[in-house]
Parts: C-alpha cells; sequence; structure tokens
C-alpha cells in the first residue's frame, strides 16, 4: 500500500469570485461603495430609532435586530472579499475560516427566525389590534428576540463543529469567496455523509418552517385585510406589511437556490450568493425607509439634531 501525507491543514486558500481576471479594480470599487451604504443605511435606522421615543414599539425594536443582523452578515465575507481582489490576499486561517462558518450561519438563521417573528407581529397588529400591545408587551419582545439569537448559536455550533471535526489532510484551496459549509467539506478526507445529511436536514427545515409560518401569518393578515371596509384602512394595513414581504422575498429567494439546490454551478451560486451577502443587506434600510413615514420623519429629526450640534460647536470654536 502506498504511503498517504497526512499533513493536516492549517490555513486555507479562497479562490475568490470566478472568472473575474481583470475586473478586480471595478469589482473592488463597488462591493466597497455597496458595504458602505449598508453600514451607514443600518446604522442610520438603528439611531434614529434609538432617538425618537415615537418609535419604541416592537415592530421597531426588531427592525433594530435586523439592522444589526445586516451589517454583520454583510462583515462576515465582504472584508475579507475586498482584501481578496485589492491585494490577492486569498490565505484564510483555519480559526478564520471556523469564525466564518459559524457567523454566517448564526446570523442567517437569527435573521429567518426574526423574519418569522417580524411576521407574526404583523398578524398580532392588524388581526387582534385591540390586544396588540397587551400581547406584543416588552417582555414577550425581548423572549422573541432572544429566543432567535439563542436557538440560531446552537444551530451554528451544532453545524460548524460537524464541519471542523472532519480531518483535512489534502487540498487547502476553497473553490469560493469565503468559508462555507459545502465549499469545505469538499476537502475533507474522511466520509461527509453525516455532516451533509445534517446540513441539508438542519439548513432545510429551518428556512422551509419559517417560510410555513410566515405564509400562514399572511393568509390570515391577507383575511383580515378583506374585511376591512374603509379604503385607507387596507392601505395602510397593506403598506404596512408590503416593506416585511419585500425584504422576506429578498431574503428566501437567494437562500433557496444556493443551499436547496447545491449541485449548481459555481457560475450560478456565486452571483446568488454575493446579491445575498451584498445587495440584500444594503436594500433592506432603503426599502424600510422609502416605504415608511415615521423612519423618515425619525431620520430628519437625526439630522436635525447632528445640524445643531454641529453649529454648536462651531459657536464654541469662535467664542
Amino acid at each position: 500500500m502506498g504511503l498517504v501525507n497526512h499533513t493536516l491543514v492549517t490555513h486555507f486558500i479562497l479562490l475568490g469570485i470566478p472568472n473575474t481576471d481583470g475586473l478586480q479594480t471595478i469589482l473592488f470599487v463597488t462591493f466597497l461603495a455597496f458595504y458602505l451604504c449598508t453600514l451607514l443605511g443600518n446604522l442610520l435606522i438603528f439611531s434614529a430609532i434609538l432617538a425618537d421615543r415615537r418609535l419604541h414599539t416592537p415592530m421597531y425594536f426588531f427592525l433594530c435586530n435586523l439592522s444589526v443582523l445586516d451589517i454583520g452578515i454583510s462583515s462576515i465575507s465582504i472584508p475579507k472579499l475586498l482584501a481578496n481582489l485589492w491585494a490577492q490576499s486569498r490565505v484564510i486561517s483555519l480559526g478564520r475560516c471556523m469564525s466564518q462558518v459559524f457567523f454566517w450561519h448564526f446570523l442567517c438563521s437569527t435573521e429567518c427566525l426574526l423574519y418569522t417573528v417580524m411576521a407574526y407581529d404583523r398578524y398580532v397588529a392588524i388581526c387582534h389590534p385591540l390586544r396588540y400591545l397587551l400581547i406584543m408587551n416588552w417582555r414577550v419582545c425581548a423572549l422573541l428576540a432572544a429566543g432567535t439569537w439563542i436557538t440560531s448559536s446552537f444551530h451554528a455550533t451544532i453545524l460548524t463543529s460537524l464541519t471542523f471535526t472532519l480531518p483535512y489532510c489534502g487540498s487547502n484551496v476553497v473553490d469560493y469567496f469565503f468559508c462555507d459549509i459545502f465549499p469545505v467539506v469538499k476537502l475533507a478526507c474522511a466520509d461527509t455523509y453525516v455532516i451533509e445529511t445534517v446540513s441539508f436536514t438542519n439548513i432545510g427545515v429551518v428556512p422551509m418552517t419559517c417560510f410555513l409560518l410566515i405564509l400562514a401569518s399572511y393568509i390570515c393578515i391577507v383575511y383580515s385585510v378583506l374585511k376591512i371596509n374603509s379604503v385607507e384602512g387596507r392601505h395602510k394595513a397593506a403598506s404596512t406589511c408590503g416593506s416585511h414581504l419585500a425584504v422576506v422575498t429578498l431574503f428566501f429567494g437567494p437562500c433557496a437556490l444556493v443551499y436547496m439546490q447545491p449541485q449548481l454551478s459555481n457560475v450560478l451560486v456565486t452571483p446568488v450568493q454575493i446579491f445575498g451577502n451584498v445587495v440584500t443587506p444594503m436594500l433592506n434600510p432603503a426599502i424600510y425607509t422609502l416605504r415608511n413615514k415615521e423612519v423618515k420623519a425619525a431620520l430628519r429629526k437625526l439630522r436635525g439634531g447632528v445640524q445643531r450640534l454641529h453649529v454648536d460647536a462651531v459657536r464654541q470654536l469662535q467664542e
């Protein structure tokens, strides 16, 4: 029997986005702009909600959580992708690769559960408006939000542990732009049946369950909206739910394509994954801002406060 090289892998090499030779500078500038817009947009919404007491309601509490998640999700892969494009820095340590896998599935699972909680919040607001504040009190909101984070941490811990307890003793070249389960386990020099089965089951069951719960919530919402007699009341209910439906579609669409169709080629998977990592976190603040008068008012109030602080600082310097 021949000898086999069992040198353990201590780092990985990310190949990045395929078929982009000569486009590195353009892609770097584009992704950097998207990333900065994501940070700015989500920080503005987070700050506006904290600063305006009128927005201290369950819906905007969950929206604050969503802003934090969007910042986190975009920060998992984009900085390393930018380093890859600008300086050809493709090496990633084993520890950082583990961190990417864990935080990617932790934050995405949390966002998936949070969308479900937000759908339930809209269901209670529209179908049971008189009991809304009684049902969605601050204790319930805190428990629901904490539950999404804690449950997702267990979900991500299981997937990450199963992925990196496998031995990696061969190639360390990951044919992807960041560390994710399926590109990484391809490099394992052991049977990957368990991790692949658990991943397909876990990653498939969580989004599907959330999607069905969201769908059930909106069926009840539509039924209640149709019973509203006034056109203004119907328009207000539809406007309230429109933003949430838009971001849910942006989230579950790429998720279904990437994880429910794992045999798709990288040519198709990579653009879809980039859309989920780069574009969606930037669009979420825009969607909620453009369709929400209360958030617009809070942002104007925040801008006015910043301008007053600037004027006061200038006066103090002049004195």
